[in-house]
């Protein structure tokens, strides 16, 4: 049993937010039941997004609902509250949260009251001050984000179809992807891949007509895998005529024409800016001790340094890694440690309520698995090097595993399956981004800003 009633507070619902939630409300079974503790969970929106399957949501291989996980089906003894923790002051034990209630009630910014609470708000896109970059670019760590690429590269395949303008046609033929990481290099393999199956429904579009731009500002991609499994990699993009450009930045994006450092040019319609990210916002906005990234300071044992009942993992926190040789490193900020930090971070909550000794997290790095397209991969597991169909392979295999839920596995292999034994689908559903724009025109009104006029939503 607990000493005392305890009001759990979980900020945030991704990889730590869920898991966490997840296993408290396993651990605390009979204690929730009883009205000894309560766990609470905010998040802005009601699911997690199992990231490493973007691209191929992107792509069309998976549908879009099947890369969430809806908080409130396995969340079932947790209070769900979709809104944003703006603010936390632990010295009260207070958070500062909206919802999306509170502009409608007038009242201002609900507080909540806790007794624990857990940090994982996750990261935002680092983002540099690049001309234009606002303006035209679009991330890649939201399902919507993916949706909408998808939607528009095919859309600009329909522009440089009908245009009787080369200029046109060159620049909606042109993508540009910013970050050699795994969201960028696997994010640019899946799409690439769908645009050169796409092209073969198009009279007048061939494969080659189409520059794909990979930027990159050190001297190598995918650095997770290892540096001969990099340059396999960038052999591999280069051999599908992918442009690949190494020690190279974005240094401006105005006027749809992206201009690198090396001098190049390229007029394009599509900038997809994936270079990297950095701690949430909210971090600033607390009284807890923060490291030079603005994470939170923790311990090996997922408490935040110098607070009691504050605790973290995940992109919001700076663990310390036991299992390294060489002082001072830290855990690295991906999904691997996360779901495992998530677990250590719950059953350490559960014995400090019961008056038991915590236990640090202790990990050693498993390896990295990457998606280049259908059947092509790079992939180092346990000292181990695979390219090509084996690495393809190991990667679904992986991420299938690590996909929550039983009810998820069983849709992406069905989907995986099917896609397996049919075509792809290569429709563009361009008018999901501004459902009312079509409606506007139609009642005589005028379409908003965003819809720019185009009731199916091109960009």
């Amino acid at each position: 049993m607990v000493k005392e009633r305890a009001r759990i507070l979980v900020v945030g619902g991704g990889y730590v937010g869920m898991y966490t939630a997840l296993r408290l409300q396993r651990e605390l079974k009979q204690e929730l039941g009883r009205g000894e503790a309560e766990i609470t969970v905010v998040t802005p929106d009601p699911y997690m997004t199992y990231q490493p399957f973007l691209p191929e949501a992107a792509a069309g291989s998976i549908s879009p609902r099947h890369v969430v996980v809806p908080l409130r089906r396995v969340l079932p003894h947790c209070r769900v509250l979709v809104g944003e923790v703006t603010a936390v002051d632990h010295a009260a034990r207070t958070a500062t949260l909206t919802t999306p209630a509170t502009d409608e009630e007038g009242t201002g910014p609900q507080r909540l009251t806790y007794d624990e609470i857990v940090l994982a708000p996750g990261s935002v896109s680092r983002t540099l001050p690049v001309p234009g970059l606002a303006d035209h670019a679009i991330g890649f760590k939201t399902v919507e984000e993916a949706i909408g690429l998808r939607n528009h590269v095919i859309e600009q395949m329909d522009i440089a179809s009908s245009t009787r303008d080369p200029a046109v046609r060159d620049a909606a033929l042109t993508f540009v992807f910013v970050g050699g990481g795994y969201a960028g290099v696997e994010a640019l393999g899946e799409l690439e891949d769908m645009a050169r199956y796409t092209t073969r429904y198009y009279h007048n579009i061939k494969p080659e007509d189409m520059k794909w731009i990979l930027v990159e500002a050190s001297d190598r991609i995918l650095p997770e895998v290892g540096a001969d499994l990099g340059r396999y990699t960038v052999s591999e993009l280069r051999r599908r005529n992918i442009d690949v450009r190494l020690e190279t930045r974005l240094d401006s994006c105005v006027d749809r024409i992206a201009v690198l450092s090396d001098g190049a040019r390229f007029p394009t319609r599509t900038v997809v800016w994936t270079a990297g990210v950095k701690p949430h916002p909210l971090l600033a906005a607390t009284d807890l001790p923060l490291d030079a990234r603005g994470r939170l300071k923790c311990t090996p044992e997922l408490t935040v340094e110098g607070a009691t009942h504050a605790w973290a993992a995940g992109d919001a926190a700076a663990v310390p890694d036991v299992t390294a040789t060489e002082p001072g490193k830290e855990t690295a900020p991906n999904a691997q440690h996360a779901v495992r930090q998530a677990k250590v971070l719950a059953d350490n909550l559960v014995r400090s309520l019961h008056g038991e000794p915590l236990r640090p997290y202790s990990h050693g790095y498993v390896g990295s698995v990457a998606s280049l397209g259908l059947h092509q991969g790079v992939a180092h597991v346990y000292g181990r090097k695979l390219k090509g169909y084996p690495a393809w392979f190991m990667h679904r295999a992986y991420h299938l595993s690590r996909v929550p839920t039983f009810n998820r596995k069983a849709r992406v292999l069905a989907e995986w399956t099917l896609s397996g034994l049919f075509k792809r689908e290569i429709v563009s559903l361009g008018s999901l981004e501004h459902p009312r724009a079509e409606f506007e025109l139609a009642a005589g009104g005028k379409p908003s800003d965003e819809s720019s006029g185009d009731p199916k939503g091109s960009s």
